[in-house]
């Protein structure tokens, strides 16, 4: 996991230096500037946006008594669209608009949960604080399934 996030913090700033510069030399340093600082703005405007939408929409999933797992899942989805465009590069900025796309971000959202569905596995182990009795089945540990329910 360390390599993978290592070559995430190297590689991505070097490819977006190489794009940067590589669409500089097209259309210049001071366009290109501008181009950034542009989707940076409009990004923040847009996820502040949207993060209050997402907020307002648990609200009204736990007032109604369900619970707010997209709502959630989309939340976390604009904060790193958020990180993403406030961070310099055009290939990060395609990343974060396309996580402020609603219908783009369910997609995210569903690929998260089938990722997390696999992934995911509860242990249960009951403890027999009483020293002088046996241990029985329920010492044992128990694999409990958990499935998530879409509405």
């Amino acid at each position: 996991m360390f390599i993978k996030l290592l070559a995430l913090f190297l590689l991505v700033p070097i490819i977006e230096l190489y794009v940067m510069v590589q669409i500089g030399k097209v259309i210049g340093l001071g366009i290109t500037i501008l181009i950034i600082f542009i989707t940076a703005f409009i990004g923040a405007k847009l996820t502040k946006a949207q993060g209050i939408q997402a907020i307002k929409n648990g609200r009204s999933a736990l007032m109604s008594g369900k619970l707010p797992h997209k709502e959630v899942i989309d939340g976390v989805l604009i904060i790193i669209a958020g990180a993403v465009l406030l961070t310099p590069g055009f290939l990060t900025d395609l990343l974060g608009f396309s996580l402020l796309i609603p219908n783009l971000r369910s997609s995210y959202r569903e690929l998260l949960i089938n990722y997390f569905k696999t992934r995911i596995v509860i242990h249960r182990s009951s403890k027999n604080n009483n020293k002088k009795s046996k241990p029985d089945e329920t010492d044992a540990q128990a694999i409990l399934e958990a499935e998530i329910i879409d509405d």
